[in-house]
């Protein structure tokens, strides 16, 4: 058991509002008082960091990869703890290690890894995405048309055991290749859905939020667009449920993200941040290859050769910067995007704010918004 200690910084965001002039308390991984520094107790080691944010750590629901690991290709807990190590280098300190559309052997394999990595406890590791592979062909995106199938019985029965031993199982699925009654299976066991990759109009995108689903992956890329005759999936996201979002310059034009946030201002189901981080994540890689495709690495982008979109070259940290500095949103908000409210759309109580009794996963951030340090329960993990 290590000793209790005290942390302060210019400012610290809860989650919630900000302090000056406080302090954090950590005492057994967790947090015991945030509050005025005069009110932390005596013989406590105060350290005090001096300019800068303390912020809850960053919750990333959607990381394919870092470290030069991408899960699809080391579908094991050695690859799940270097995917996590690298990403709290930049302030995350809970992921899904994400799994894109492979071979039911792969998947098996991840969901064995996942298993594996909650029984030790593995830093940063807070549950599995799997991205596909029930997908939309018609919204394949990066995907690799030859492994999108329709949803069996079979897979619903893994899923579901597979959940049993996994602190939490997110997927992102089609409504073209998945029933409402799978649905309602899976979310009865506690697996969270989401919906992406999908061609689906509006009548046929409700029946499986009504089964259960409440959010949906990355808006506006690979998915049906909104008319005026037909609201497709990004008019269905933008009315209900909650939504992540690539904030990266290059998935979704600064505007776009501007009338997402309007719509969802008055909603108490928000949009999210998410990295959809590769392996580059850490490294000065340049490619990388994922079912035998090169995926290139040029000018922040990572595209197929063809020159389809395949991820996201960006960390958390980078994507409050851009809502922060060209979305002009709040930095409070936009710290929310990337804490409080990715929490919120799984339901993931433990995590994204610092109040009494949470874990004490937080990040030092600097004033132009750069990961200096970061703690996952208490200890320091990355500086």
């Amino acid at each position: 058991m290590s000793k209790p200690f005290a942390i302060s910084a210019q400012k610290i965001f809860d989650g919630t509002r900000w302090h000056e002039g406080a302090a954090l308390l950590v005492e057994n991984t967790r947090v015991k008082f945030i509050g005025p520094i005069s009110e932390v107790p005596g013989g406590v080691e105060l350290r005090d960091l001096g300019a800068g944010i303390i912020s809850p750590g960053f919750v990333d629901l959607q990381v394919n990869g870092g470290g030069g690991v991408l899960l699809n290709n080391a579908p094991d807990v050695e690859g799940i703890r270097t995917i996590c190590a690298t990403h709290a280098r930049f302030g995350t300190t809970s992921l899904f290690p994400t799994l894109i559309t492979d071979t039911t052997e792969v998947r098996n394999a991840a969901l064995d890894a996942a298993i594996q990595a909650h029984r030790e406890n593995v830093p940063g590791f807070a549950g599995l995405h799997l991205e596909g592979p029930h997908l939309s062909i018609a919204r394949k995106g990066a995907h690799d048309a030859k492994l999108i199938r329709a949803m069996n019985g079979e897979d619903v029965t893994t899923l579901i055991t597979a959940h049993e031993n996994i602190p939490m199982l997110m997927m992102t699925i089609a409504p073209e290749s998945v029933t409402p009654e799978q649905v309602a299976a899976l979310t009865k066991a506690g697996i969270r859905i989401s919906l992406g990759h999908s061609d689906a109009n509006h009548e046929q995108i409700v029946p499986l939020m009504r089964a259960g689903a409440n959010m949906f992956t990355h808006l506006f890329n690979a998915m049906s667009q909104t008319t005026g005759r037909e609201p497709g999936m990004v008019g269905t996201a933008l009315s209900a449920g909650y939504a992540s979002i690539i904030a990266d310059g290059h998935h979704v034009h600064p505007t776009s993200i501007k009338l997402a946030l309007a719509a969802k201002q008055n909603q108490s189901s928000k949009i999210f941040l998410i990295s959809d981080a590769m392996s580059f994540t850490g490294t000065d890689f340049t490619e990388l290859v994922l079912n035998g495709r090169k995926i290139l690495r040029q000018g922040g982008k990572l595209t197929l050769e063809d020159g389809t979109l395949a991820g996201a070259d960006i960390e958390m940290v980078s994507a409050v910067r851009f809502m922060h500095r060209q979305i002009k949103v709040e930095l409070g908000e936009a710290l929310r995007m990337a804490t409080t409210y990715p929490c919120a759309a799984i339901s993931l109580n433990d995590a994204g704010h610092l109040a009494i009794g949470a874990p004490a996963d937080f990040v030092w951030l600097s004033e132009e918004i750069e990961p200096l340090a970061t703690w996952i329960g208490g200890k320091q993990v990355a500086h």
